[in-house]
């Protein structure tokens, strides 16, 4: 029996341990995931249609629309760091552990 036939999978995937591991995931992934896309095509709205706003100077030749520009990287380094966080103590631990099970079931 090859490997992607093994009833490990099937079984892992219909277990509570993955079904929580999922959720922990998607809780954390698609609010964040949502929140970063509504607050990315605010910015492009704000650009396109809002420009004597943008373009507003804040200090000397900076502008709104700059500063929003910088805060879309900074925003995704912070969504980068918060998801490591999540993943490191929640994700991590948890897949392993579901890891190793499959491992043993497939040896």
């Amino acid at each position: 029996m090859s490997h992607q036939q093994h009833p490990a999978w099937e079984e892992t995937q219909s277990s509570s341990a993955f079904g929580q591991l999922r959720k922990s995931f998607r809780g954390f992934a698609f609010p964040l995931t949502a929140a970063f896309l509504v607050w990315y095509f605010l910015y492009i709205l704000l650009t396109a249609f809002a420009r004597d706003f943008v373009s507003t100077p804040v200090i000397g030749n900076v502008n709104i629309a700059f500063i929003l520009g910088v805060l879309q990287f900074v925003s995704t380094f912070v969504i980068m760091w918060l998801y490591e966080r999540h993943s490191s103590k929640v994700l991590d631990g948890a897949g392993e552990e579901i890891k190793a099970e499959v491992e043993r079931k497939m040896s």
